[in-house]
């Protein structure tokens, strides 16, 4: 049997996910960041970006992760965001419509979280 982490995604508002994987994958501050079970205990704080992560069924869940804290001890993993959505909750046309607007807006955060809203979006669908 592979080695597992427990997973806890949680937004401010709600719980996104919970179970077991076999790799978590995050944007951190100091860049991207793939988490094992076993791995050396951390705390980090996200950036926006995709959260992946692969389950122990071999599944994979996509989120669009805004803002928070990702933290790993004792093969438990905790990914606490300010916002988050699942890949298959993410309405691609209004993320493409947010998009344009950060554009013309010349919003570099609203277009950031656009973007991977949609990076989230598409990713989720494979």
């Amino acid at each position: 049997m592979l080695a597992e982490l427990h997973v806890e995604l949680v937004a401010a508002d709600r719980s996104v996910w919970s179970g077991e994987a076999t790799l978590v994958v995050a944007r951190t501050e100091s860049g991207d960041i793939g988490v094992m079970p076993n791995h050396e205990p951390l705390l980090g704080v996200l950036q926006s970006g995709p959260v992946t992560v692969r389950t122990s069924e071999g599944g994979t869940v996509v989120a669009a992760v805004h803002g928070g804290f990702i933290s790993f001890a004792d093969n438990k993993l905790s990914v606490l965001a300010e916002i988050a959505e699942l890949a298959d909750e993410i309405d691609v046309q209004r993320a493409e419509r947010a998009l344009e607007r950060a554009k013309a807006d010349a919003d570099a955060a609203g277009e950031r979280r656009a973007e991977v809203r949609l990076i989230a979006a598409t990713s989720g669908s494979r």
